[in-house]
């Protein structure tokens, strides 16, 4: 195990996931009366992060999808989502209904806020890149902070303040922006 590639797939996952960016939207809900439940939030998010890494590329096979070809799809997905970042713009939205679910913790927190479309895109083109135990480490890395997150979600909220946030949204997002190049120029060239 290399300390650098899991504290890469760990930032890259952390950049995805973007839990920071996501505490406006978990404090919105808890104002409008919504319950939710860190542990249960992050269990579901992890199981889901850790099949699709687990069982992710049979399920392209079933497709036939190659990895390479994947992770270019999930490079282009990576470099919408930066671009949402940083420009603080909504290109994908949310699915009708969902925000009226009874079960806040599963959804919309576990998914699509912590293992969404970007998060699975993104384990799977890091298996492109990165062996599968420093993608496991830095899913669980990221799960202990997502935990922490979604329960001390009110106090990070004050301490950062809306300008903290929105600094904290854009350099996340040019990092982002700078894993899609990457990711896409190291995978075109298999094609």
């Amino acid at each position: 195990m290399d300390p650098k590639e899991i504290l890469s797939v760990f930032l890259i996952l952390f950049s995805v996931i973007d839990i920071p960016g996501n505490v406006p939207v978990i404090i919105s809900m808890k104002e409008k009366g919504k319950i939710i439940k860190p542990l249960r939030a992050t269990l579901v998010a992890g199981g889901l992060m850790i099949a699709f890494l687990l069982a992710g590329e049979s399920l392209l096979g079933l497709f036939g999808i190659d990895v390479e070809s994947f992770a270019i799809a999930g490079a282009i997905v990576i470099f919408i989502i930066a671009i949402e970042m940083i420009l603080g713009i909504t290109l994908f939205k949310e699915a009708e209904g969902m925000e009226n679910d009874t079960s806040s913790s599963i959804v919309p927190v576990a998914f699509p806020l912590i293992a969404g479309a970007g998060t699975m895109t993104t384990i799977i083109s890091l298996k492109a890149e990165f062996q599968q135990t420093s993608i496991l480490i830095g899913i669980i890395l990221n799960l202990i902070i997502v935990f922490i997150v979604l329960r001390s979600s009110n106090w990070i909220q004050r301490k950062l303040g809306k300008g903290g946030e929105a600094i904290l949204r854009k350099v996340f997002g040019i990092i982002l922006l700078a894993i899609a190049i990457k990711l896409f120029k190291s995978n075109i060239g298999s094609i």
